[in-house]
């Protein structure tokens, strides 16, 4: 006889031979022993675990000549020894047919059926149709079955295995009973093998017959068609094959997971160096990096499930639902186990969806080599970050719904240098700014959601970040290994380097008003260097425009001018180039600095765009002022300013707000986008 691969010789030829479909062999036998027999099956589950196997013995179960009951069949198990039982077995029964769905798919075959199943079979009880790969049938075809379906003969059983039952239109579904049949779990598999080994008179030890338990992922067939190649390329001892992990792992291309174990170990300790000589010692050694990424993908997601499950570096707890979740080798186990330890839950989680995203980018990648080794560089850069909630949850919180005036003192604060003309603010309201800025820094955060959390890994545990306030302040673990300086928020230039001056002036007294909500009225007078005293009343509970007119007459005229361009027609390129100019008043001329070369000044800004300009100077009264255009580029270090905002628009009314206005003057804020929540009706 010619030789059978290992799952033809081995396929089960009874119900109780099925492993990990006792939920489909319990249901058909129980049906069977009541005589409630379907016109209409559909078997559907992942591939190499039973459908067609479980149909072919329930064909011989509905057409076994031995009544269920008698000495050669107490059960309803198929006797296996009557004409009609080997003939399906042996593929060759005039009553079963099987039908290869995927390439008799059409309407025509399907008609052909039909027609054909009108007829008593020929010597059985039954005439059974089996329809493998059904979910490849057309639309129509099924439209075509569909009456024979609902009302078929009495001798007429139909059973399609599917690998995709989604695809059976919801019609023929709901006219058959769906059974859908599960992944088979390691240890069954493992059994079979194991049972298979010994009657094939092959030696293999408990680890080869895992690796390939764990290869088949949930498919028998494919866990013996591994086998059965293994038996081939294995060397004979003794005239018996002897089968071992490494003759496997080489088989099929793969390598021992103690590699990625040490890859992790690499990444906790922050050794990118140690990760990227581990991949190229895999990657020279002729492994394609979309296996690697594969095989490193189900490692990670072993360990996140080892971690979930609460299992030990000792395998302690892989027992009950966490050797269901995790179906793999108690080894294997015990591996995942002990990475899982180096790290938190969200931090394998991390490292799985970056490994998945890189698993996807090799399928389209040209150089997929730089991609894998990116990927592994990402997963040591990951564990140099924190949370963004731990990071939050570290800086102080002030004891009102406005901490304002504690963020206004990040800012280094150095002494005012003695020198002339400085714009200096009385020191009592200089000391309530201090005093209440100090009071917040030192104030501990109110709540932490990862206070409990002790157990995460920092490379410096001693770096403390430094802060040139000499209030005391809470220190805060630098997750790099240097200590760093807190960055000082980027801040307009302000006269007299940091020196308190007017706009600090009425910062202090709206902090006096707004945040300490006195009562009484606060002035600040400031004589020193100014033309005029600039006196600041504000009441408690209400903020008052506090600039002076005069600072931003430039801008004013800026905004005029744009806002009349923007206004014409066709002038939307020179509001554009006059917004991003630099306008200065000087020696009763208004000279407008452009970013505009000499060639295209004349053709952006035209006479008509020219004389519309000024007509808005002189609709503001700067009738007087002569407007100078200047060509050329400005340096690149000069910082570009925001654009003045149009009138009547969100952003004109944003600035015209008073908590806006106060935010301006106490940090020197700067608004750059504005969302308008306004109905559209109001």
């Amino acid at each position: 006889m010619a030789y059978q691969v290992l799952a033809r010789k081995y396929r089960p030829q009874r119900f109780a031979d099925v492993a990990g479909q006792d939920h489909v062999t319990v249901t058909l036998m129980n049906a069977l022993a009541q005589n409630r027999i379907a016109h209409g099956y559909i078997f559907s589950g992942h591939r190499g675990i039973g459908k067609t196997t479980i149909a072919r013995i329930l064909a011989m179960a509905l057409n076994c000549r031995n009544a269920i009951g008698s000495a050669v069949r107490p059960t309803p198990e198929p006797c296996e020894v009557c004409e009609s039982c080997t003939e399906i077995r042996a593929g060759n029964a005039v009553d079963v047919i099987e039908i290869d769905a995927a390439t008799n798919r059409g309407i025509d075959e399907i008609r052909e059926l039909r027609d054909a199943a009108r007829y008593r079979p020929a010597r059985d009880k039954y005439k059974i149709y089996i329809l493998d790969e059904a979910h490849q049938i057309t639309d129509a075809a099924f439209n075509a079955l569909l009456k024979t379906l609902e009302e078929p003969p009495d001798h007429i059983v139909f059973m399609m295995a599917t690998t995709q039952p989604e695809d059976i239109p919801q019609t023929v579904r709901s006219r058959c009973q769906h059974f859908s049949f599960h992944a088979v779990k390691l240890v069954d598999i493992l059994g079979e093998l194991r049972g298979i080994a010994e009657r094939e008179g092959v030696d293999a030890d408990e680890s080869a017959l895992s690796l390939l338990a764990e290869a088949g992922d949930g498919s028998m067939r494919d866990a013996l068609s591994i086998m059965d190649q293994a038996i081939a390329s294995a060397p004979v001892e003794d005239g018996r094959p002897r089968l071992d992990a490494g003759q496997i792992r080489e088989l099929m291309g793969t390598v021992p997971n103690a590699v990625f174990e040490k890859i992790l170990e690499a990444v906790d300790g922050n050794r990118s160096a140690e990760v990227i000589t581990v991949a190229n010692q895999l990657l020279d050694a002729g492994n394609s990096p979309a296996q690697l990424a594969r095989q490193f993908v189900r490692y990670l997601r072993n360990c996140v499930i080892a971690k979930i499950a609460g299992i030990g570096v000792d395998g302690a707890g892989a027992d009950g639902v966490a050797g269901e979740l995790l179906q793999i080798s108690a080894d294997e186990q015990r591996r995942a186990g002990r990475s899982a330890s180096l790290f938190s839950e969200e931090e394998l989680t991390r490292f799985l969806q970056v490994m998945l995203r890189t698993f996807d980018e090799l399928g389209y990648r040209q150089e997929q080599r730089f991609h894998f080794e990116l990927g592994l560089l990402k997963l040591v850069h990951l564990r140099r970050l924190l949370p963004i909630e731990e990071v939050l949850s570290q800086f102080p919180v002030g004891g009102g719904s406005r901490p304002g005036p504690g963020v206004a003192t990040a800012r280094t604060l150095s002494p005012p240098a003695p020198g002339p003309s400085r714009n200096l603010v009385s020191g009592a309201a200089t000391a309530r700014v201090l005093e209440t800025s100090a009071t917040v820094v030192s104030g501990k955060p109110a709540f932490s959601p990862f206070e409990r959390d002790q157990t995460r890994r920092r490379f410096d545990e001693n770096a403390v970040v430094s802060t040139p306030i000499s209030t005391p302040v809470t220190p805060i673990a630098a997750p790099m290994p240097i200590p760093v300086e807190v960055p000082t928020p980027a801040s307009m230039p302000v006269p007299a380097e940091m020196v308190l001056t007017e706009g600090d002036a009425i910062g202090a007294a709206l902090v006096e008003v707004g945040d300490l909500a006195e009562t009484a009225d606060a002035a600040i007078t400031v004589t020193e260097g100014l033309t005029e005293p600039v006196a600041v009343r504000a009441d408690a509970g209400r903020a008052l425009d506090l600039q002076p007119a005069s600072l931003h007459a430039s801008e004013t005229l800026q905004g005029l001018a744009v806002d009349a361009l923007s206004a014409a027609k066709n002038q939307d390129t020179a509001a554009d180039a006059l917004a991003d100019a630099e306008w200065t008043v000087k020696d009763g001329e208004l000279r407008v600095q452009t970013d505009l070369s000499k060639t295209m000044l004349p053709m952006v800004i035209n006479g008509e765009a020219e004389k519309l300009v000024k007509n808005a100077l002189r609709d503001a009264g700067a009738a007087a002022l002569k407007l100078v255009l200047l060509p050329g580029v400005k340096s690149a270090a000069s910082t570009k300013k925001p654009r003045a905002a149009k009138s009547g628009s969100a952003q004109a009314k944003a600035m015209d707000h008073p908590i806006v206005q106060r935010a301006q003057t106490l940090f020197n804020a700067e608004i750059r986008t504005v969302i308008d929540l306004r109905d559209s009706d109001s």
